[in-house]
């Protein structure tokens, strides 16, 4: 099967699309049951009733792994910021909003985020073993409600389709504390714009109450767990430096 040129390329996979479905095809470096995962948690995230897009299958082509999901038309979040600045805190507003219905799920079935970040920290090249050790003992101490995380929230993985935000992506989800996902959507922020991610953590303690302080305990354990995944547009010594507050 052509699926002809890819129209999104990530870390571990590439996105076309071919008679009105998305093939999400992941890269054979990556364990045999990759798909199976990520199908599954996006399956377990639509039937908590939130806006995700349909699986249809999970299979091979040419010997590579397969999602088969429904096309969501329209435009990212990001993308209608990128085009309308002056409507940066609109289009933000809006993206917390969702996050924090979603944050008011109690998450089953799912990958705890405890185990989650565990293995991401252990798994951390730039990390010694005494630093994994405090920075595990850190995890253990932290009061972790089981609530839906997306892992990977932010405006590129928000679709406005008429009148509905579709959430795409859940391969980082994971039942744990709203405020680690929220320093994640931070710490992915900051990444670009300082003012984008300074303006994400205002919305968010303004309309959920919680504090900004809170959300920082989590700082190095997420900073820490993003260095296990090897992104090349992410600067690892920017992680180090936060790491280093534990």
């Amino acid at each position: 099967m052509k699926l002809g040129s890819p129209t999104a390329t990530g870390n571990t996979a590439k996105v076309y699309l071919y008679q009105n479905k998305i093939y999400k095809v992941f890269n054979e470096s990556l364990p045999v049951e990759e798909s199976q995962k990520e199908a599954k948690k996006q399956q377990y995230a639509h039937s908590c009733g939130l806006h995700v897009p349909e699986i249809y299958d999970v299979t091979n082509l040419d010997g590579k792994q397969v999602i088969i999901m429904e096309h969501i038309k329209g435009r990212t979040l990001g993308d209608l910021l990128t085009d309308h600045m002056e409507k940066a805190e609109y289009y933000m507003g809006m993206s917390v909003d969702i996050q924090m219905a979603m944050h008011q799920i109690s998450a089953h079935s799912i990958e705890p985020m405890s185990e989650k970040l565990r293995r991401q920290i252990e798994s951390a090249p730039e990390l010694d073993h005494e630093l994994k050790s405090a920075l595990i003992k850190k995890l253990e101490s932290m009061t972790i409600e089981k609530k839906l995380c997306h892992g990977d929230f932010h405006l590129y993985n928000l679709i406005l389709s008429g009148n509905h935000v579709t959430i795409i992506d859940w391969v980082d989800s994971s039942a744990g504390d709203r405020r680690a996902d929220v320093y994640r959507s931070y710490l992915l922020y900051s990444q670009v714009s300082e003012e984008l991610a300074e303006m994400y953590m205002r919305l968010y303690c303004k309309k959920s109450g919680l504090s900004k302080d809170e959300i920082f305990q989590w700082a190095p354990i997420i900073a820490a767990a993003r260095l296990s995944e090897r992104v090349s547009s992410e600067d690892p010594k920017r992680l180090l430096e936060i790491v280093h507050q534990v």
